[in-house]
């Protein structure tokens, strides 16, 4: 009998954070869910953390997966919006871990190599593969596709992450 195993994956940003639930069942990904959730840039900084903690709270209540995928962080030239970044990134990993969840982290080239086959590849074409993997998903921002993209990843490396753990 195969596990099925549903992936949560996040894609961190402090106004947007993607999010996409996949299920994995054996090679068979499917789709179930993907969204974004949002924070207030009128509020400060603590209430807008707080928004998205208790938004991806709600994510994690609603769509109960079992493992969560949670995209790294690159560093660009504004040092302050990297700390932000940094911040909401925080609640990806926080918020799961506070349900008991295994978190794994994955970067954007990883990603982008596992569902496209190019480590550099283009936001098109990331979105392109989502729809040929997960016929069934619609997501109308790519917030949503960037973090479905991360599920899939973390459903190609599962397996081995779990190996390598092990030893």
């Amino acid at each position: 009998m195969t596990e099925r195993v549903r992936i949560l994956g996040l894609d961190p940003g402090l106004r947007n954070t993607g999010w996409g639930v996949i299920t994995v069942e054996g090679t068979k990904l499917s789709y179930v869910a993907c969204g974004v959730v949002t924070s207030d840039g009128d509020l400060d900084l603590a209430l807008r953390l707080k928004q998205l903690h208790d938004r991806l709270t709600e994510v994690i209540r609603t769509w109960t997966p079992d493992e969560v995928s949670v995209e790294e962080t690159f560093v660009n030239k504004d040092a302050q919006a990297t700390l932000k970044l940094g911040q909401a990134r925080a609640m990806s990993l926080l918020v799961p871990a506070l349900h008991g969840l295994p978190v794994a982290e994955y970067g954007a080239n990883q990603v982008k190599k596992t569902v496209v086959g190019v480590g550099h590849a283009e936001k098109d074409q990331v979105q392109a593969m989502v729809r040929i993997l997960l016929p069934k998903a619609e997501f109308k921002k790519a917030d949503a596709a960037d973090a479905l993209a991360i599920a899939i990843a973390h459903a190609h490396h599962r397996k081995a992450r779990a190996l390598v753990a092990s030893l």
